[in-house]
């Protein structure tokens, strides 16, 4: 029997081949592109939101990173420095798109509603925090807002909590992981096993070749690292980004002598589960328990 294909299907073949290869080089060289889009929503690099916009109390602060990238960062803190030091604090790391200004009505959240301290930054390559992201890049960010928050002379002296939404959790997960003695609790929202195993559902078209994905945040290993906090894990149901078994897995994967907490949105989607009935308040539970343990 011969080896060779029909001639009439040499050609969808041959053009199958040369997207799949298109699409490879495509991930390789700009997977930073793809996954971080901080230039989207129109503006997001110039214009920032204000606490003040919020009638929030706050000062506006620049970080330097170890590798000498300045990043921008909001410190939101009770001004009587006594009934700061009382509250808890959200290190607010955010998703993949926009700007932390874009983030400070959920903020205003914690803040007003259940007297939270907030810290929470742009990471490198958002808003107006120099540099460009990745994933080295946003952990060392991230580390360096940890280590201000560690120094300052009030909130360093308060139960932090890291919550992260999207790839915000992923980044949450790492840095608590890493640093579990630091942190009281790990809040996350529609967060995935990694990068490389949600390619498949976000880019099918791409999916064979997702192992050149090279920007990995492998949450499913690094909360295996997490042994002794409680974690809340915020899914919402509809999730068309993120396939919501991803966060069933996250919770199953996570051996805590805390609590992990799971609470779903049957309407959440990737974007809006935070908008959904029980959000916060499954938030303020979470927190009332943290502040209540000795």
């Amino acid at each position: 029997m011969s080896s060779c294909l029909p001639w009439y299907l040499s050609y969808p073949l041959a053009a199958a081949a040369v997207a799949v290869l298109s699409g490879g080089a495509l991930l390789y060289h700009y997977q930073c592109e793809i996954i971080y889009p901080a230039n989207f929503p129109e503006g997001s690099r110039t214009n920032v939101a204000k606490p003040s916009q919020y009638g929030l109390p706050y000062e506006d602060l620049t970080l330097v990173t170890p590798d000498n990238v300045k990043i921008k960062a909001y410190l939101i803190k009770h001004t009587d420095d006594s009934e700061a030091r009382r509250r808890p604090t959200i290190l607010y790391l955010h998703a993949n798109a926009g700007n932390m200004g874009h983030r400070l009505s959920i903020a205003d959240v914690f803040f007003t509603k259940y007297g939270c301290n907030v810290f929470m930054l742009s990471y490198r390559g958002y808003g107006l925090s120099e540099g460009s992201p990745s994933e080295k890049g946003l952990r060392m960010d991230a580390q360096t807002a940890l280590e201000y928050i560690k120094k300052h002379q009030v909130i360093g002296e308060t139960k932090l909590i890291a919550y992260g939404q999207s790839i915000g959790g992923a980044v949450s997960i790492d840095i608590v992981a890493r640093n579990e003695d630091q942190f009281s609790g790990l809040i996350i929202e529609n967060t995935f096993l990694s990068l490389p195993k949600v390619i498949p559902h976000v880019l099918p078209m791409i999916s064979r070749v997702s192992f050149l994905c090279h920007q990995i945040w492998n949450s499913e290993l690094m909360i295996q690292q997490i042994t002794r906090l409680p974690v809340l894990f915020l899914s919402g149901r509809k999730d068309e980004l993120v396939p919501p078994g991803h966060m069933q897995e996250l919770y199953r994967r996570l051996d805590t002598t805390g609590n992990a907490v799971w609470r779903e949105f049957p309407d959440g989607t990737h974007n809006d589960t935070c908008l959904k009935p029980g959000y916060f308040e499954a938030i303020k539970s979470f927190l009332d328990g943290i502040m209540t343990k000795q």
